[in-house]
């Protein structure tokens, strides 16, 4: 069962490769990653595990490209087959150069393909990283999967990383140690990473690299195991027993010493199989190491990261499977909505997108679009706020005194009364002053117009910037450019339609408007304002009205007619002179003749009666402009739009006969159709794979 999670791991891997096992991967594998410096003798570790020769070596940066190294432990066949015992010469001990026909590679970019001589696997190692990164050195991203098959390895998945450099070589670029480092994260930062950081052992542990990007992205050392080389080269008296007992820098998965092969073990052909004799001897011969030797060693760290690895594949498998059937569905989406390649006729495809814009369209305008947003207000909803904020705002700020001064008031009274001055309050001055307010509502008005006409532009973005709309994008344009020129010619009869209201209401001013003030109910009014009617005084021990004083003298002759010598007469203080020869002359009126000085009483009142009914008349209006503005709006425009608008785009494009230029698709469009299709069949095969777990 253990070894059938770990093989299901390596199949998900297999499967997950084409995607490259960088970010576009939506599944995140557990598997370790081997880092460490380039001295720090991570290849030797990996051969070691492998107990093969089989990674490239030289002078500078080797590994180049990730190498996705999955070990399967086979039981030797005693049944050989005669096309695998051809070109074998195998020892007892298995030493690296021979052959052994229950020992293969395979590279998944070579199905089928078995590599039987470990170094043609290192020849291969080099050829497709070459192939990718050139011969400059250069690193790349994208892994290399190996698979080898054999009876001494224990299952494992291991990554390994290209070693950190400080400074470039060769033709290597400049920034080479800032591409590897971001490489290298870009992998271990990986939840489901199990971090192997290789250290050498005769070197400060608090200056290894791979322990300082390990501690970045697992800074409680959770997730870290800690490989201790080169122990055999360290200075007499000194060990790594401080290391690990986890008194330096603890890790959870501990330290494990081990000790490779030299140059010198490597030039005079030391076997694997002879340099693990060693390793166990050293450990179990050297007076530190001794009494934990079966602790130490090649052999117990390959058995300690098998079992940390199928215990992280269990405690992450369930996971994994919500992660690829949700990604699955997810891609599966987004393949439906970019819909097939073209196989419909151009004249269909158009059909199909005006009928989806046109139910689009109205269902949002309804409230009754699919992907109604809980974020912000859309649609119809955006209208509606409009209508009852902004345009009703905006006509009830309009205050007709801002605009009308007493002064202006006191002059109409006298023009519309003409040569004869008036014996009452002439309605025809009311007439001329509440017209030309009324004439104010005209603007905004016009205003409210073009916020709706802006809201349905906004609404065609909104329809149009969906996945499926993109997918021809001539035809999009085509669309919304005449979605756009229909518009404003509605604008044309929705404007005159709303300007011929306003001016209803100014061309017929409705004295018998029923919430109208009447002329009696201003007077009133004013009369009640200019002279209160005196209080009766109360007995406040009978609470009986107390009779009158007698009327003062001075009271007694209020009603007799002023001297007409100190009246200013009906035009109070237009010509008012002391100079009486200046009055004789009876000169010629200015050529412009103002109401100037003090207003007489009666002036004032009919001023006062002129505002009332100014007041009460516009707020008539406004009501009625508020109310009846945008249902002509909703009539003229929007409900027009939307009985009109696939009729109007059918008769514009349906028969364009430039249609079949026109549905080309979208190059993204094509290329994201490539992608999905190959997600989807990536991973619906790892749902295959993983569902048999």
């Amino acid at each position: 069962m253990d070894e059938h999670l770990i093989a299901t791991i390596n199949k998900l891997q297999d499967a997950l490769a084409p995607l490259g096992g960088g970010s576009s991967s939506p599944v995140d594998l557990p598997q370790i990653t081997v880092v460490g410096s380039q001295s720090a003798g991570k290849s030797s570790v990996l051969e070691n595990i492998v107990g093969r020769d089989f990674l490239p070596r030289g002078t500078g940066i080797v590994t180049r490209r990730p190498l996705v190294l999955q070990l399967i432990n086979r039981r030797a066949s005693p049944n050989k087959d005669k096309k695998d015992l051809l070109d074998i010469n195998s020892t007892e001990d298995g030493g690296q150069t021979e052959n052994n026909a229950d020992e293969w590679g395979e590279f998944l970019h070579l199905p089928g393909k078995k590599f039987y001589n470990f170094e043609d696997i290192r020849n291969e190692i080099v050829r497709e990283t070459d192939a990718k990164t050139g011969k400059n050195l250069g690193i790349s991203p994208v892994p290399i999967n190996l698979r080898i098959y054999s009876p001494h390895v224990l299952t494992l998945t291991l990554v390994d990383l290209p070693g950190l450099t400080k400074v470039p070589v060769g033709d290597q670029p400049k920034d080479i140690e800032k591409q590897i480092r971001e490489m290298i994260m870009k992998f271990i930062s990986k939840p489901n990473a199990i971090i192997l950081s290789v250290n050498a052992a005769n070197t400060d542990l608090a200056n290894s690299d791979g322990l300082k990007l390990a501690r970045e992205v697992d800074p409680e050392g959770s997730r870290t195991i800690g490989v201790l080389t080169k122990v055999d080269l360290m200075d007499q008296g000194t060990d790594v027993i401080d290391i690990l007992a986890g008194r330096v820098i603890p890790l959870r998965f501990g330290y494990v010493p081990v000790i490779n092969r030299g140059q010198k073990d490597i030039e005079s052909k030391k076997t694997i199989r002879e340099a693990l004799r060693d390793e166990a001897a050293f450990f179990e011969n050297h007076p530190s190491y001794r009494a934990k030797a079966q602790f130490c060693g090649t052999p117990y760290l390959a058995k300690k990261l098998n079992g940390i690895l199928l215990h992280h594949i269990k405690s992450t498998l369930p996971d994994i499977k919500m992660r690829i059937e949700h990604s699955l569905k997810k891609y599966q989406s987004e393949l439906q909505m970019l819909g097939p390649e073209m196989s419909e006729s151009p004249a269909s495809i158009a059909l199909n997108m005006i009928t989806n814009f046109t139910k689009d369209y109205t269902g949002i305008l309804d409230g009754e679009s699919k992907e109604l947003s809980s974020a912000e207000l859309t649609g119809g909803a955006r209208i509606s706020f409009v209508f009852h904020e902004i345009f009703k705002n905006g006509i009830t700020a309009l205050d007709p005194y801002d605009q009308i001064k007493d002064a202006d008031i006191r002059t109409i009274l006298h023009n519309t009364s003409g040569s004869a001055p008036s014996l009452f309050v002439g309605t025809q001055a009311f007439v001329v002053l509440i017209k030309q307010q009324i004439r104010r509502m005209e603007d905004p008005a016009i205003r409210c117009i073009n916020l709706i006409f802006d809201e349905l532009v906004r609404i065609l973005s909104q329809i149009i910037s969906q996945p499926q709309y993109s997918r021809y994008p001539a035809l999009k344009e085509q669309l919304s450019n005449h979605f756009i020129q229909y518009l404003r010619e509605a604008l044309v009869p929705t404007n005159n339609f709303v300007v011929d209201i306003i001016k209803s209401e100014e061309i017929y001013i409705n004295t018998a408007h029923p919430d109208l003030l009447t002329g009696n109910q201003a007077m009133a009014y004013v009369e009640e304002k200019f002279h209160p009617k005196p209080q009766v005084a109360v007995d406040p021990k009978t609470g009986k009205p107390l009779p009158q004083q007698a009327a003062s003298p001075s009271s007694a002759h209020s009603n007799i007619p002023k001297n007409e010598e100190n009246s200013n007469g009906f035009f109070g203080g237009f010509f008012s002179s002391k100079n009486k020869k200046r009055l004789q002359q009876m000169e010629a009126p200015p050529p412009v003749l103002r109401a100037t000085g003090t207003m007489t009483e009666r002036e004032s009142m009919e001023t006062e009666i002129i505002k009332l009914l100014i007041s009460s008349y516009y707020n008539i209006v406004k009501r009625t402009v508020t109310d009846i503005v945008p249902k002509a709006i909703v009539l003229k425009l929007i409900n027009k739009s939307k009985d009109e608008i696939q009729k109007e785009l059918l008769e514009k494009m349906y028969n364009n006969p430039e249609l079949p230029d026109l549905v080309k698709e979208n190059e993204l469009t094509v290329q994201k159709r490539k992608e999905c299709i190959r997600m989807v069949e990536v991973l619906r095969n790892a749902s295959e794979i993983v569902s048999s777990v």
